[in-house]
């Protein structure tokens, strides 16, 4: 839920329902905001049912959603395209994929950007 993506992700899902439902804009926003909340403190606490449980609720009002319009469907799916973490970037297309195994005091350092790694 890095800032970029879920500023994006909420945008993107209010344009949704203010194409669909304008008069409730304001409180999808602020019931995003406070999903956010709850999963990120879900997942410091390691509660994985709380995080499903908020997946599956925006799941079903997603779904309720696309049948009060199901003409917003390719306006999800471009979201989802945007977002999604195989979207292309200056035209380009990028999947990491990492995998690695350490033996004995072998040591295994990963990452899909920028690395800095300071050993003493």
């Amino acid at each position: 839920m890095a800032t970029d993506a879920w500023q994006r992700t909420r945008d993107g899902v209010t344009a949704l329902w203010r194409r669909v439902h304008p008069e409730r804009v304001d409180a999808v926003a602020g019931e995003l905001d406070l999903t956010r909340e709850q999963i990120l403190a879900a997942r410091n606490d390691g509660d994985a049912q709380t995080e499903d449980e908020l997946r599956a609720e925006w799941q079903g009002r997603v779904r309720r959603l696309l049948l009060a319009d199901p003409g917003v469907v390719e306006d999800l799916r471009a979201l989802l395209d945007e977002l999604s973490p195989e979207s292309s970037v200056n035209g380009e297309t990028y999947n990491v994929q990492m995998h690695a195994h350490a033996t004995g005091h072998g040591r295994v350092y990963q990452a899909g950007r920028d690395q800095r790694i300071n050993e003493s």
